[in-house]
């Protein structure tokens, strides 16, 4: 079983940027497809982005195409997420797993805390 430390959330203004990290342990990373998640108040765990266990295919959430860019490094077992424009729509706790498609299919770690402020 995989373990995920997410990190690298933060309060951050309308418009800014952030990069999240997941790091991951207790199996081979490249094995896996991975994805972020994110959760707002109140609402479903929501689809944000995946990426292919090579790191050359992505896909997104329409909510996020075209700000945010998933990325990953196999050497170390991390996978990133870099945020641009962000909104406050885009407060959330975010979470990383590993998926088939989109579908997480692992244990949820802790997440990282986003707050954008307007």
């Amino acid at each position: 079983q995989v373990q995920l430390v997410e990190s690298g959330g933060g309060l951050v203004q309308a418009g800014g940027s952030l990069r999240l990290s997941c790091a991951a342990s207790g199996r081979t990373f490249s094995n896996d497809a991975m994805g972020w998640f994110r959760q707002a108040p109140g609402k479903e765990r929501e689809f944000v982005a995946t990426i292919s266990r090579s790191g050359t295919s992505t896909l997104y959430g329409d909510s996020v195409k075209g700000r945010f860019t998933i990325s990953r490094d196999n050497a170390k077992n991390t996978v990133y997420l870099q945020m641009n424009s962000l909104n406050p729509e885009d407060t959330a706790v975010y979470y990383c797993n590993t998926v088939i498609f989109t579908r997480a299919i692992g244990s949820w770690g802790q997440g990282t805390q986003v707050t954008v402020s307007s």
